[in-house]
């Protein structure tokens, strides 16, 4: 089937890998393994995956390089798996590029739902609005539709691309996720929970329970965005942090 989902699994303990095997298979994936690092660049290269779960204790390339390599090729999900707990670990794994992090142990189901929620946002024109209209970022517009135009920024949520000055930038799905979110809401503040919901799928206003490490994330993300678009935190062109709430777009340059 031409829209089939596939899943690609990178971890060197046998029981995990089957378990996450396991899962993404009862999820509708089509799923391949690798037991190492410099196989599961190999083979993300080869088919091209929708969503990559990915040890970060391999035994030859740590989880942190693999993620940077596929990152240069692919805009897979990829979810990161560690027995380590530290926030420090967490945040360099998505500054590597990873989309999610899990603790291990953790529950199939809760791997599941987060992949689950992630495959649920666009990924190509067949899946958005079939005639995107231009709308301005400050009126913002639909979730669904739409081309935004911002000081020299221009988003296309149909073909999913981002352009800065004619420029065109490769970012992550989350990446881009976390931009729209912001040009749709134009002038009005996203608090990080509400960026965290947009993420997961979620209404804004459903009152999920969201943790710190949660909204940690988001700063994360946000910090890589801002690097790649080549933003200024102090002054921003793009995306103006609102200190101790979330984030909201910067004012039009006129």
């Amino acid at each position: 089937m031409s829209d089939a989902r596939v899943g690609l699994v990178i971890e060197d303990d046998h029981d995990i890998r089957e378990l996450v095997r396991t899962v993404l298979t009862q999820a509708g994936f089509d799923v391949t393994v690798a037991s190492s690092g410099a196989e599961g660049v190999l083979v993300a290269k080869t088919i091209s995956p929708d969503v990559i779960t990915l040890d970060l204790g391999l035994p030859d390339i740590d989880g942190f390089e693999v993620s940077r390599q596929i990152r240069e090729f692919s805009d897979a999900y990829i979810v990161m798996l560690t027995a380590r707990t530290e926030e420090l670990d967490t945040l360099i794994g998505l500054e590597s590029g990873a989309d999610d992090y899990l603790t291990k142990p953790f529950r199939p189901r809760e791997l599941r739902a987060r992949v689950a929620a992630m495959m649920r946002r666009p990924r190509s024109s067949a899946e958005a609005a079939d005639t995107p209209a231009e709308v301005p970022a400050e009126a913002g517009g639909h979730p669904e539709r739409g081309n935004y135009s911002h000081n020299g920024l221009e988003l296309s949520y149909a073909s999913r691309t981002v352009q800065v000055d004619g420029t065109e930038m490769n970012l992550t799905r989350t990446e881009f996720e976390l931009l729209h979110a912001l040009l749709e809401a134009g002038r009005t503040v996203r608090t990080k929970s509400d960026l965290v919901r947009r993420l997961r799928d979620e209404d804004y206003d459903v009152g999920s329970y969201i943790s710190e490490a949660d909204e940690r994330s988001v700063e994360v993300h946000m910090g890589n965005l801002r690097k790649k678009l080549g933003d200024s935190p102090q002054q921003p062109r793009w995306l103006q942090t609102v200190r101790g709430v979330g984030y909201r777009l910067a004012p039009s340059a006129h």
